[in-house]
């Protein structure tokens, strides 16, 4: 395990245990508080040891992820109890009823700009982040990232971005200081192993768009006379706490469109190993350009599975969204 991971599950079996001490002071619930103090303890000892994080059954490592949501974990996945696995079973279904009705509506028309979107978790959850924010200026807000990780752990920063998200949007800030602020805050209240690629944009009435690229797969413009990718202008968010980004800005003409992706696409392989390829993402945009944002998606959703016809089963989430001005 990461040292620094390491240093903080320590220092929050320690929180915890100060916690349930303070709640044995005042006789909360006796018998339960001690008893979850022998387990904190019991890890505790096994970190001093060097047995932490290490499957009682096996021996082999538990879960990085489900560690930082369960530090008191010590079975692996494959090792869990019967009723273990019901229950987590049960928490996985609930998350993801819970992640899905986080999502905006897949399609949208506002003041000028038709939106829509295509999720699609490679587990149960997804640790892809995808929103439409209308705001109270007239504004268009659309925000597409991928949290690093997978499984629950991501899941639940992506839930965590959401909320960032939505509570500084009505803000009315500059993009540069909501971005800025967005990271600050994920960065303060993470691990240092997480951190988002992200891109945040802002369109107005007129065809204006503003984005922040955090280090994603560059979102293309669909110009009349070609494709151009939108580079990053920062890092990733929550890569540091003090981490300044820029903005670029485009004019989207009736018409135009831009397509958003997560590295779910970009990265997918088929039999062969071989990678789907941005090349071949500009290419399929290019030629799809002038269709509507549901049919760009199903024509990349399309292309998408007859390259992948021979492959596995996804390893990666993958979320598109196009943005067009009608």
């Amino acid at each position: 395990m990461a040292v620094e991971t390491d240093r903080i599950l320590r220092q929050e079996l320690v929180d915890r245990r100060l916690q349930l001490e303070r709640a044995a002071s005042i006789g909360v619930a006796a018998p339960e508080v001690q008893r979850l103090l022998g387990e904190v303890d019991a890890a505790l000892a096994r970190m001093e040891n060097g047995t932490y994080g290490l499957c009682e059954v096996c021996r082999g490592p538990i879960e990085t992820e489900r560690l930082i949501v369960d530090p008191l974990s010590r079975f692996c996945l494959e090792h869990l109890t019967p009723r273990q696995q019901r229950a987590l079973e049960s928490d996985l279904e609930l998350a993801a009823k819970i992640q899905g009705g986080l999502l905006p509506g897949s399609h949208l028309l506002y003041r000028g700009w038709e939106a829509s979107f295509h999720y699609e978790p490679a587990g149960i959850v997804s640790g892809d982040y995808c929103d439409l924010v209308p705001s109270s200026d007239g504004d268009l807000y659309f925000i597409l990232g991928d949290v690093a990780g997978k499984g629950v752990a991501a899941s639940m920063l992506m839930v965590h971005l959401q909320a960032m998200f939505r509570t500084l949007i009505p803000m009315g800030l500059p993009l540069v200081d909501l971005i800025e602020h967005a990271s600050r805050v994920f960065c303060e209240s993470t691990l240092p192993t997480h951190y988002a690629t992200l891109v945040c944009g802002r369109a107005d009435d007129a065809g204006g768009v503003e984005i922040c690229n955090a280090g994603h797969p560059p979102p293309l413009f669909l110009a009349g006379t070609g494709v151009v990718e939108i580079e990053a202008t920062g890092l990733p968010l929550g890569a540091f706490c003090d981490a300044e980004f820029a903005t670029s800005r485009v004019r989207v003409e009736p018409g135009q469109a831009l397509l958003l992706y997560t590295d779910g696409l970009s990265e997918a392989r088929d039999g062969a190993g071989r990678m789907y390829g941005t090349d071949r993402i500009r290419e399929l945009a290019f030629k799809k350009r002038g269709g509507t944002p549901r049919d760009m998606i199903e024509s990349c959703l399309k292309d998408l599975a007859a390259f992948r016809k021979d492959a596995a089963a996804p390893a990666d989430d993958l979320t598109l969204m196009v943005l067009r001005r009608s």
